[in-house]
């Protein structure tokens, strides 16, 4: 057991050694979650966050919104959209809706991989079976994690070998109510890791998981004040616009 969880964490700590670009490398033309992004995370040598949500059917899509209206030129829920109909869909930019395994292949392994599970309620089975099928032949340094903790306990349970981390906001949360919540999801979700958003820190929660034994990675890191507080407060960053050192 003790074996196991040593060999757990060194495979966290090789995923976590380098900055994620949220979405991927965006911006200057390349589109959020889209093949040019995660292409240009690589190059810089950096770890790539991506979103994941369901097809009508049950495939994986990246994607990040509820709605398509804001990154395509169709308009309405994405969930209602079959597999078929959202490969066919353009984002803005001209390249098309992803689903998750075709950005595995494209990944290959060669950057460190969050995947965010978008699962707004708790039915999450299908989203979490389709994700946990596309990653079966992956070999490369990878981690699902979710605001929603029926995910983390949908892995812990089926599928224990994949890490697995719970993403935190205390927006709204900071009477006792929300930090019974978290509590609650951090028993449920059994993560190996947080995400936690950059405007909490420091908080208090998260420090004490982090003397617990879970790293905390920080979302979403936009300026120097902030790359400076995720030091203090945390172990790596998931950033957007300006790109590390």
């Amino acid at each position: 057991m003790a074996s196991r969880r040593t060999s757990r964490r060194a495979a966290l700590d090789r995923l976590i050694a380098f900055p994620f670009a949220h979405r991927g490398l965006h911006g200057s033309g390349r589109i959020e979650n889209s093949r040019a992004a995660f292409a240009a995370a690589i190059e810089a040598g950096h770890g790539i966050e991506l979103d994941v949500q369901s097809s009508r059917d049950g495939t994986a899509f990246v994607f990040h919104d509820s709605e398509l209206d804001r990154l395509t030129s169709v308009k309405g829920p994405f969930a209602e959209r079959s597999a078929a109909e959202l490969q066919a869909m353009r984002l803005h930019g001209g390249e098309t809706v992803p689903p998750l395994t075709e950005i595995l292949r494209l990944i290959g392994g060669n950057a460190p991989l969050l995947i965010e599970v978008k699962a707004p309620n708790r039915d999450v089975a299908r989203l979490c079976l389709s994700v946990f099928r596309s990653l079966e032949a992956y070999r490369g340094p990878v981690a699902i994690m979710s605001f929603n903790p029926e995910v983390g306990r949908w892995f812990a349970r089926h599928a224990p070998r994949i890490l697995r981390g719970l993403v935190v906001t205390e927006s709204g949360k900071t009477a006792l109510r929300g930090r019974v919540e978290r509590q609650i999801a951090l028993w449920r979700a059994r993560p190996d890791f947080l995400g936690y958003d950059i405007r909490d820190l420091p908080s208090s929660f998260a420090a004490a998981q982090r003397r617990r034994g879970l790293p905390t990675l920080t979302w979403t890191v936009r300026s120097e004040e902030e790359r400076a507080r995720a030091a203090r407060h945390a172990d790596q960053i998931i950033y957007e616009a300006q790109t590390p050192s």
